[in-house]
């Protein structure tokens, strides 16, 4: 009987099974399903948590608002909040709202009411809170009534733990406003702004841009009713001093040099383009004084308009289109002419060129300049 064959050193090893190495297992399918929804279990535990947690902070940190603005004076009014949004964000709904009251900076306060406004906030933007206004809203400034409604009204403000939102953005989509003079309507609106209370003399303190398209007005006028777009740049610079009386608060930012700037406002209406840059401020009657520039295209057409209109008569207009030709001029070959005048405003009296064509009416602060003798 023959032996096995041996090797250099000793019986030959044997191969290991083909199953793996000692020490590892194979899942099944079971145990791995098992692990699978284990972990999705606690994926939507955690989402949950987040949501409840974000829910939570959402209603304090309103709850924290409505209390400091009632401190100051403020009314406040809803039914009961309601908490919604999973599962990707976190909403507080405030059904038949109104906000009222600053009697003591306009005239006869404010009083703003809305069918129901919504707080959000997306569980992938925790910084950012959105409020939305929805159906019809009323808005009373003093002893004007505003109807309006909106297909969408939104406002994004900065969310930050114990500040106030120092900036944000509006839009509004298909605004429908009720005038005296009928409905008027824009197709769309956008505005964004920032504040720095902090700014000093030359700095600005609130800058705004906004855009406004598609405007159409509840009467027409001679260059017609409908407004392509405008838009508007300005600051204003600081510092921006405290206190309630605004009839003192504007004079002590007027004695601190504070200024209005324009830096752009463009409009698109009808046969003209204009754009307008100015620098504002108040005089010692606390009324704005300031000077600018205008620069026009259309202005012949806008002419022919305003005599069809019967707004100039005739003469007036062909005294005006000897102006515009001596001062208009072309920005380029092959484009319409441009008539670039001043502008100043003193005293309430508009003028162009030094033209006085219109006469503003009186900005009545509220309240006496205290410590000031009688107010404006």
């Amino acid at each position: 009987m023959s032996e096995p064959p041996t090797g250099p050193s000793g019986p030959p090893s044997r191969p290991l099974p083909r199953a793996g190495r000692p020490g590892r297992r194979r899942l099944s399918g079971g145990r791995v399903a098992a692990i699978a929804l284990g972990a999705i279990v606690l994926l939507a535990a955690a989402h949950t948590l987040l949501w409840n947690l974000m829910g939570s902070r959402l209603q304090a940190g309103y709850d924290a608002w409505a209390a400091a603005r009632r401190a100051q004076g403020w009314r406040i009014e809803h039914e009961a909040p309601q908490r919604g949004g999973w599962p990707l964000s976190a909403t507080l709904r405030l059904p038949e709202f109104r906000f009222s009251g600053g009697g003591a900076t306009v005239p006869g306060g404010i009083d703003w009411s809305a069918r129901a406004v919504v707080l959000r906030v997306a569980l992938h933007r925790p910084g950012e809170l959105r409020v939305s206004a929805g159906g019809p809203q009323r808005l009373r400034v003093g002893q004007a009534e505003i109807p309006f409604a909106a297909d969408r009204l939104t406002a994004r403000l900065p969310l930050q733990a114990n500040v106030p939102p120092k900036g944000g953005e509006f839009e509004a989509l298909r605004l429908r406003i009720g005038t005296a003079a009928g409905g008027m309507e824009v197709g769309a609106a956008a505005l964004a702004f920032d504040s720095r209370m902090s700014a000093i003399e030359g700095e600005p303190a609130i800058s705004l841009e906004g855009l406004v398209e598609n405007v159409t007005l509840p009467v027409a006028t001679p260059l017609g009713n409908a407004v392509r777009s405008l838009r508007i740049d300005a600051a204003l610079t600081g510092p921006l001093p405290g206190g309630r009386n605004p009839t003192n608060r504007a004079a002590t930012w007027r004695d601190a040099g504070g200024t209005l700037e324009i830096r752009r406002l463009d409009l698109d209406y009808g046969p003209a383009t204009a754009q307008v840059a100015a620098t504002l401020a108040l005089d010692e009657a606390l009324q704005p004084m300031g000077a600018g520039t205008l620069k026009l295209t259309g202005a012949e057409a806008v002419l022919d308009a305003l005599v069809s209109g019967g707004a100039v008569t005739a003469r007036n207009a062909g005294l005006a289109r000897r102006v515009v030709g001596l001062l208009a001029r072309p920005l380029a070959e092959g484009e319409p002419p441009v008539l670039e005048v001043p502008l100043t405003l003193e005293a309430r009296g508009l003028a162009v060129a030094r033209i006085p064509v219109a006469r503003l009416p009186p900005l009545v602060w509220p309240g006496p300049a205290e410590g000031r003798g009688p107010g404006p």
